[in-house]
């Protein structure tokens, strides 16, 4: 009896635990779809990324994003995550990669950061999340900076540019 108790205790211990740290994501955040990396290629390459650029990636997952725009385009890069789980997978990710120099993970949920020292701002959300997004990318971001979305549009806004059998859209503030 004692066995199936402490059993039990580890196990509803465990599930809080889960609970815990995945609410941010359940209550912010869309669920984890990672972008192909030949997709994340074509996106950069939209985009113009070069050495002088800063990337921010909004919901940066396992840091695919920003670490390729680091390591093959030179640019410095961030990722915004709410998720700890794949913060610490990304991290792992970027010091695998050796890009600890170039790229940064920062936790938090991207409305509520400043984003105003990105040249290029990548996105693959919801279309809902998009439009939510459109007022804060317009106050902060500075002109000629590069929105790249995957997916989904933002509506009213007409892409300057698209890959439109990638589904890419290349947005310029």
């Amino acid at each position: 009896m004692l066995i199936r108790i402490t059993f039990l205790f580890i196990c509803i211990c465990i599930i809080i635990f889960g609970l815990s740290l995945l609410w941010p994501v359940i209550v912010k955040g869309a669920p984890w779809t990672p972008t192909p990396r030949e997709t994340v290629r074509k996106m950069l390459k939209l985009a113009n990324v070069t050495q002088d650029d800063t990337v921010v990636d909004l919901g940066s997952g396992d840091g695919r994003i920003i670490i390729m725009a680091a390591k093959e385009f030179g640019a410095k890069a961030i990722g915004i995550e709410v998720d700890p789980f794949r913060i610490m997978w990304s991290r792992w990710n970027v010091q695998r990669n050796g890009m600890q120099e170039k790229v940064q993970v920062v936790k938090g949920n991207f409305f509520d950061l400043d984003l105003s020292g990105a040249t290029v701002v990548t996105v693959f959300q919801r279309i809902g999340t998009n439009n939510r997004l459109k007022a804060k990318l317009t106050s902060e971001l500075n002109p000629g900076t590069r929105i790249v979305s995957y997916i989904h549009l933002f509506e009213g806004w007409s892409p300057i540019k698209a890959v439109e059998d990638s589904k890419i859209y290349l947005y310029i503030v």
